[in-house]
């Protein structure tokens, strides 16, 4: 009897064990996707019911009408999307050709001084973001004289430490043998990179991009700063008009907010195929 009863023991101990990782797991789900239901049930909201902060899991009534206000509150509302399209489209091509440039010299060019600025680079990654905003502003507005355009929204964004380092981590582990074949067969370093290179990397490319985008996309605090009039303002920067001193139109808000989800989600579905082998590359070996 004892002996059934260890059996049945340790039978019974991996389900028990099974059922409570799917219990915290299914915690983290719903914690995680609870906010962006709140966002889609709000955002069918009606805009007077959210406008007195009458805020509930399910709205009394579902319509579109936060939509409509949403486009219909400020003639800029097209034109916060197309300035986030541009600036975050345009932070992640650069981020993904000119990171993956000095990725591929840093981890396959031998040339003096290498190891030292990759050691700069990545002493520059422990530097707090906040810090650098001050005399980052400074230089944008008081000796560039570039703010309110789009150049003060995408310069400081056009190539970050990270994506380097991320690319220089993935080009090193491609084989040196194949760029040295490359090299007996003529093709000069601009060949290697755009036949070889970039071909072998399209997955870590694409977390880049993904990355890059949703990160340049999400910015509230820059663009707020170097931006003075509506019509240079990000749809981020944008959705803070419909709150005011006494209420704030939440529906149409979270609308606003829901439509400037939509990109991020077609970026992520579409690459996801690269983007879940770049995250799973080298967790399996042989």
């Amino acid at each position: 009897m004892a002996l059934y009863k260890q059996h049945s023991g340790r039978k019974i101990a991996p389900y028990v064990r099974n059922a409570a990782i799917a219990v915290v797991l299914l915690v983290f789900a719903v914690a995680t996707l609870f906010p962006i239901y709140f966002m889609i049930i709000s955002s069918f909201g009606d805009p007077v019911e959210a406008g007195a902060a009458n805020y509930t899991l399910w709205p009394k009534k579902i319509s579109f009408e936060s939509y409509l206000f949403f486009f219909d509150f400020s003639k800029y509302s097209y034109r916060w999307l197309l300035n986030s399209l541009v600036v975050a489209g345009s932070v992640m091509i650069t981020n993904v050709v000119l990171a993956s440039l000095a990725g591929y010299a840093f981890s396959k060019i031998r040339f003096r001084g290498r190891n030292v600025l990759f050691s700069l680079l990545l002493s520059a990654m422990m530097i707090p973001y906040q810090v650098t905003q001050v005399p980052l502003y400074i230089l944008i507005v008081n000796v560039f004289h570039i703010e309110n355009t789009y150049s003060a929204l995408i310069l400081p964004g056009i190539v970050t430490v990270y994506n380097i380092f991320l690319a220089k981590q993935f080009i090193g582990s491609i084989p040196t043998e194949i760029i040295e074949s490359a090299k007996v067969e003529g093709c000069s370093q601009l060949q290697i990179f755009t036949r070889i290179i970039v071909p072998l990397s399209k997955t870590v490319l694409a977390v880049m991009a993904i990355l890059t985008f949703v990160d340049s996309w999400n910015t509230f605090f820059w663009p707020f700063l170097v931006t003075n009039t509506m019509e240079m303002q990000t749809i981020q920067v944008g959705l803070k008009n419909f709150r005011f001193a006494n209420t704030t139109y939440f529906a149409p808000m979270m609308a606003g907010a829901a439509i400037s989800a939509i990109p991020m989600f077609v970026l992520f579905f579409s690459l996801q195929k690269y983007f879940l082998e770049g995250v799973t590359v080298g967790a399996v070996k042989g």
